[in-house]
């Protein structure tokens, strides 16, 4: 609107500048001088020149009016996606205000669980004060009872030190009596007969059928003797074998895994026959045992021909 009034002013300044120019038929302007060279414009043509100018004014002025009213409905669009853009974020505010309204009712209800919670707890606390101070009069009174317990124990120490020290004179004798009777005798074989080896190394040899385990210091699934006492011991073993070009027969005892004696036999054919024996000072848990001589053969059956004994001489 603003634009088509300054439009209309523009057309009407142009008509009244037209009108200015037009010379007046009583003024003097159409009395010429004699022999004057100046000629005066003729209105028609001033005034067509004045239309066009007009004409071209419009035309220019209708091109940036049709511009305006693009970029005024650019605006507009531009105007309502903005309208609507704001109203989407005042729906968004909304929401946020109900859901922070929320928020503060639900702080609320934390606030009041939160001091009913501080409350219990200030009840527990006085609660575990005195059931503290029960506990601390509950300790003391067990001290007391750990005192006199202790008092008790004692007593019963001594007492019970009194019948160890009885009770063991009396098993002191007895294991003195019992340690005196060592004794055992074994053969290789349990049952059945066959040649045992020969063997590429040195391997134990366990006497299955025993014939007398006095204080049970030999052990018949090891073939081990352990000494039960400290004392003097004497012990004996006896092989036999069957004669073989390449193979002799042959046993050497061991202490501890030490080497103490051997027997040993060779010869082609018929038998061979083969013993030895030893007097040791063992230890406690000193242990005694047989080997089988590497690349020997060593014959038992039911006749028990293979051996191995030991007795307790005397303790020290």
């Amino acid at each position: 609107m603003p634009i088509l009034f300054a439009l209309f002013l523009l057309i009407c300044s142009l008509t009244e500048a037209q009108l200015q120019q037009q010379p007046d038929p009583d003024s003097n302007s159409y009395l010429k001088p004699a022999g004057s060279h100046v000629e005066a414009g003729n209105p028609s043509e001033h005034q067509q020149t004045c239309t066009q100018e007009i004409n071209a004014v419009l035309r220019e002025m209708s091109a940036s009016l049709a511009g305006l009213k693009v970029e005024v409905k650019y605006l507009q669009k531009e105007n309502e996606a903005k309208t609507r853009e704001l109203e989407l974020q005042k729906q968004q505010d909304q929401a946020n205000k109900k859901e922070l309204e929320l928020l503060k009712q639900q702080d609320q209800a934390n606030e009041k669980e939160l001091e009913l919670q501080k409350r219990e707890l200030d009840k527990l606390k006085q609660h575990d004060q005195a059931n503290k101070k029960e506990l601390e009069l509950q300790k003391r009174e067990l001290d007391k009872l750990k005192q006199q317990d202790q008092a008790h124990e004692g007593e019963l120490i001594t007492i019970k030190a009194s019948a160890n020290i009885t009770e063991n004179q009396v098993e002191a004798l007895r294991r003195e009596g019992e340690v005196k009777q060592v004794a055992f005798s074994a053969s290789l074989m349990d049952s059945g007969s066959g040649d045992i080896g020969p063997f590429n190394a040195q391997t134990p040899l366990v006497f299955r059928r025993v014939v007398t385990n006095i204080g049970n210091a030999y052990n018949p699934n090891t073939g081990f003797f352990i000494a039960p006492v400290r004392g003097v011991y004497h012990f004996e073993f006896y092989f036999y074998g069957h004669g073989h070009a390449s193979h002799g027969s042959g046993a050497a005892l061991f202490k501890n895994g030490e080497h103490i004696f051997i027997a040993y036999e060779h010869q082609s054919s018929y038998s061979v026959n083969g013993a030895n024996g030893v007097t040791l000072l063992l230890e406690v848990g000193d242990v005694v045992f047989l080997r089988q001589w590497q690349s020997s053969r060593i014959f038992d059956n039911e006749n028990h021909h293979t051996t191995f004994s030991g007795h307790l001489i005397f303790t020290m």
